[in-house]
């Protein structure tokens, strides 16, 4: 399954995987077959930041 391209739903699909099923972004990532770094810019333009400790996007 492709990663959706609108950021508020990125962030939901992203959090409920990370909340469901991986214990880090890096994870997730990975089985994802995606970048970190890309899912971060993304989310970061519309005031989320990933919390390691959380294990979830929060908004800044």
């Amino acid at each position: 399954m492709s990663l959706p391209n609108d950021p508020f739903i990125l962030l939901s699909v992203i959090n409920t995987r990370l909340r469901d099923f991986y214990s880090s972004l890096e994870e997730c990532c990975k089985a994802e077959s995606t970048d970190p770094a890309a899912i971060r810019e993304k989310l970061a333009a519309v005031g989320y930041i990933y919390s390691s400790d959380k294990n979830q996007f929060i908004h800044q």
